[in-house]
């Protein structure tokens, strides 16, 4: 059986990590740099490195403080923020990082998700998809959830793996750092029409969460968090073999 995924996340603002509720008030945490061995050096499966305003702020994601994190870790690394061509690809693996997530550059030009594919293989394209209920349905939201795209998540999701995304990362906009469990409702629905991995982020706030997670949705892949780990809430070693005493399998 495929082994679940435990995977931090590091959402960076001008060069430190910050974490808000609901993508607003973001607070100050911590070095990327710092944070991320932590992480690589105490039971982390893979870490997510976002530059969360570089779309928002028209520029390229910082590649120096990338290049010092994926120099300083030994899991996978997936990075995001500022990808809006496959040069931007090219820039960011060459910094050190396994993965690529698009989100809004995609949103712009979604033949990014076919071309990156196309040269890199699925397996290095992550479709990062900022969603939130909007009168009953599943909305895209792009800009660091600033900006409702009208577009439907589920139509959207569907045509970027279809497009050769090889993996999903869902953030739900309404349980984002509210801490009372992932969204479930919306996790199942993604699931029900892919079949590349699905991660799970927003929601999180104990162990249990994870928990019922994995035992509800076992088609998710992973769980992804921020907050928790950050502030020592949960421990990541814990928590895995919390998972595995469950039932759920879990890298040791």
């Amino acid at each position: 059986m495929i082994t679940k995924r435990i995977i931090p996340c590091l959402d960076v603002r001008d060069g430190r990590v910050v974490k808000g509720v609901n993508f607003q008030g973001l607070a100050d945490v911590s070095s990327p740099v710092e944070l991320g061995k932590y992480y690589s050096d105490n039971g982390a499966d893979e870490l997510v490195f976002y530059d969360i305003t570089a779309s928002f702020e028209g520029r390229k994601l910082f590649s120096d403080i990338l290049k010092e994190v994926a120099s300083t870790i030994f899991i996978p690394l997936t990075v995001g923020g500022g990808i809006n061509g496959v040069e931007d690809f090219d820039r960011v693996l060459k910094c050190g990082a396994d993965k690529v997530s698009v989100n809004s550059g995609a949103i712009r030009n979604p033949s990014i998700i076919y071309e990156a594919a196309k040269r890199y293989g699925s397996q290095c394209v992550v479709l990062s998809v900022d969603a939130k209920r909007v009168g009953g349905k599943y909305r895209v939201f792009s800009k660091g959830g600033r900006e409702d795209t009208g577009m439907d998540a589920l139509d959207w999701i569907k045509r970027g793996v279809d497009s050769g995304a090889g993996e999903i990362v869902l953030n739900s906009i309404d349980t984002d750092g509210v801490k009372k469990g992932f969204d479930l409702e919306m996790l199942s629905a993604v699931c029900d029409i892919v079949s590349v991995p699905v991660i799970a982020s927003g929601g999180a706030g104990c162990k249990e969460d994870f928990v019922k997670l994995f035992k509800t949705l076992p088609k998710v892949d992973a769980g992804l968090a921020a907050s928790i780990f950050h502030f020592g809430e949960v421990d990541i070693n814990d928590l895995k073999k919390t998972l595995q005493a469950q039932g759920i399998p879990m890298r040791i």
